[in-house]
This record gives structure tokens, sequence and C-alpha cells, in this order.
């Protein structure tokens, strides 16, 4: 007997009790639905996390201050970063194509009649904006000249041109901080919100030493942190390695003693949080998985009970002519058949709940935006599952009706 005919046999056989058939697919339809979901989400989670690590720049390094010790007790970051580092390591280190120091403080701005304090205020290079790959909206960015004669410009975020200039064009206006006038060179371009819902445009920029000396009244060198770019994702670690042996020998650290600083890159912030947001989706969905044996053990039950209630008429076909190997296919094609429609409408519900959580999500939240992901592995792997259920929870009943003797079939009431 061929497949077509055993299939479409096995599909009447079902459609003889669909109310049985519709109560026997619920927990795979469950099952299939919380997993296609759960996949779903975690996959939304991770394209957000890699979205917030490409704005905060590109192939990025971070160097910070180490942790002071006097008798071997921690004193808190020491200052031993300096902006001469941040040039070294431009200059110096093949595998950066630029570096920028960073030096941060919080202050008012005021315009005319207005004030506002923004989120963050910074200290930086000249080549901020191509470390963090940020382009400017309008206007121009500091160059050395305005670095060396601490001159006091800054660069302004979207969300300040909204709380102070609302529609009147800020370049070339005059803001106080700290009672000094500073000339907007610039706007940045909008970036919205990062992955904890602050505001990336509430920023202000301006040469470091314009404000360590006229913000911080500071003759220091010392920076908070410097930001550098790596040539390619490919060279992040060995531009990492570059910085840390430039700075050891620069700091004069000795082999074996501990450093005074700390380099940490956006791949090892994004293996973590890939580790975290994977194996969250991986529990979750072995949870909702559990569902699936549930599903399982219920074809299972219905399929022993189809197998007793038709024993007759498995007699009859076998009297006919039909083999046992046409009654294993017949009822293990049932329960494939089974398995298989919850697995579609398990996924279609899947994809619904996710796309539902995700609109929630953004809806009771301001900031950053949860893509929708509905990824074509996800649905494939529904159907290998769901037909998985069906051959391995179907083959006993199937197996149990094609070694029923004939004439026993026959007889049975």
């Amino acid at each position: 007997m061929g497949i077509f005919l055993t299939i479409r046999i096995a599909a009447r056989a079902l459609a003889k009790n669909k109310l049985r058939a519709g109560l026997t697919v619920l927990g795979v339809v469950i099952g299939i639905a919380a997993v296609t979901a759960m996949v779903s989400l975690g996959q939304s989670a991770s394209a957000l996390v890699q979205g917030q690590l490409q704005g905060l720049g590109t192939n990025v390094v971070i160097v910070f201050p180490g942790a002071q010790r006097r008798a071997g007790v921690r004193q808190g970051r020491s200052v031993t970063l300096t902006a001469a580092d941040s040039y070294a390591i431009a200059r110096e280190c093949g595998t950066v194509v630029a570096a920028t120091p960073i030096v941060g403080t919080q202050a008012q701005l005021i315009y005319g009649n207005s004030n506002y304090s923004p989120q963050e205020m910074f200290g930086v290079g000249p080549d901020y904006l191509t470390v963090r790959n940020w382009p400017l909206r309008s206007g121009d960015f500091f160059g050395e000249s305005e670095v060396n004669s601490a001159a006091p410009v800054c660069i302004i975020g979207h969300s300040i041109v909204a709380k102070l200039f609302q529609t009147t064009n800020p370049i070339g206006r005059k803001v106080r901080i700290k009672g000094v006038p500073f000339e907007v060179l610039g706007v940045l371009e909008k970036k919205g919100a990062d992955l904890v819902g602050n505001d990336q445009d509430d920023i202000v920029l301006m040469p470091y030493t314009t404000m360590r000396k006229r913000l911080q009244g500071s003759e220091f060198d010392n920076v908070g942190a410097i930001m550098c770019s790596a040539r390619s994702t490919g060279q992040i670690m060995e531009a990492k390695s570059e910085i840390t042996q430039l700075l050891a020998e620069r700091h004069r650290i000795h082999p074996g003693d501990p450093l005074d600083f700390n380099v940490g890159t956006s791949v090892e912030i994004a293996n973590m949080l890939g580790v975290i947001t994977g194996t969250l989706t991986m529990m979750l969905a072995s949870v909702a998985g559990i569902s699936l044996v549930v599903g399982g053990v219920g074809i299972m039950n219905i399929m022993l009970v189809s197998v007793t209630e038709r024993t007759r008429e498995i007699g009859i076909r076998m009297a006919v002519g039909a083999t046992s190997y046409d009654i294993l296919w017949q009822f293990l094609i049932e329960a494939i058949l089974l398995s298989c429609f919850g697995g579609v409408i398990g996924f279609a519900l899947g994809c619904g709940s996710s796309v539902a959580i995700t609109m929630l999500i953004n809806s009771l939240t301001s900031g950053t935006k949860w893509p929708i992901v509905i990824s074509i592995p996800s649905a494939i792997l529904a159907f290998v599952f769901a037909a998985a259920v069906g051959v391995f929870f179907g083959f006993y009943p199937a197996r149990r009706a094609s070694m029923l003797d004939p004439i026993e079939a026959l007889r049975y009431e």
C-alpha cells in the first residue's frame, strides 16, 4: 500500500474524532508554543544586546585605572592613566586606529533663562567620535588646537537641544557651565536609549583639557579612562594585548607585579551577556519542553485507546491483505499527523505570543525598544520536535497494533 494512501486513511481516521484529536494535541500545542516564544524572546534579547554594543562604538577597548593597595588593602581607584597614555596607545599600537582620554564631571548648563543638568558631561579627545562611531548631525567637532588651548567649546546631544534650545539653532550659541561661557560647535546625531534605558543623547562633550582646567581647576594630567578602537573585530584581543604591554612598560610595572590599570573589550562584554541570555533562554526553553513530553504521553495514551477501539477494523484489514507493516505505518502516521498538526498551531501561537510580549515590553518601557525576532531555524526546530514526539510516542501503539493476530482481532467485540 502506497504511503499517500496510508496518509489519507490515517487522516480520515483522525477526522472521525475531531474533538478527541484536538484535545490530544493540546499538550504538544502548548509545548511548541512555549518553546517558540521563549527562543524568540531570547533571540530578541540577544539582538538588543548586540545592537547596544554596536552603539558603544567600533571594536571598543576600554582602559580603566586600577585600584591602589596599601598594606594589602584596596584604597580605591588610582590616578595612573594620563592623556599621554592615550596618545601613546594611538601612536604605538598598530592594531589601534584611534584612542581618546575621558574625564567626567557633573554641572548645570545655562542658556538664557533656562538651566539643565545633563546626565553625562565628558572631557574627551578629538578622536572620540571615531572611537564611538558617532557622527555629528550638524556643526563641527573640536580638534587638537582646541585641546591644546583648553578652548571653552562644547558639543551637545539631541536631548539637550530639545531641553534648552527647542527650535533655535544651537550652533554658535553660548551656554554657561559653572560660570564659564562655552560656544556650541556641533550637535551629535541622535542615538536613543541604552540597554538600561539611559538617554545617550543627554550628553555634553568638550576638550578634556578644558574640563580639567576651567571646570575642575586641576593641573593634573590624569584621566578617568581611555577608550580605544581596534582596526577590526578580529584584532580586538590583539589590541588588548598590545595596550596592556605598552602601558605596563610606560608605568614601569615589572613582570609578575599587579597592573595599575584594567583593560576590557566589547567582545568580552558581548560574550558575557551572550552567555547570560543564552543560559536563560535554554533554561526557559527546557522548562517549556516538559509540556512536549506531557503532550507526547497524551498522544501515546490516545493511540493505545484507538488501537483497542479499532481492533476489529485491524483484523478486517489484515484479512483482506494488509500486512503488519501497513498497520504499523497507519498508526504511526496518525501519531505523526497529530503531533505535526499540534506543531503548526503551537508555532503560530508561539510567534503570536512572542510578538505580543515584545510589544507589551516596548509599551511599558520608554527606553530601548526590543526588536521582534522570528527565526526560520526555530520554525524548523518546532516541526522536527513535533515529528520526533509523534514518532517516539506513537511507535509503541503502532507496533502493538501491527502485532495483533488477525483471527483474534476479528473475534474482538
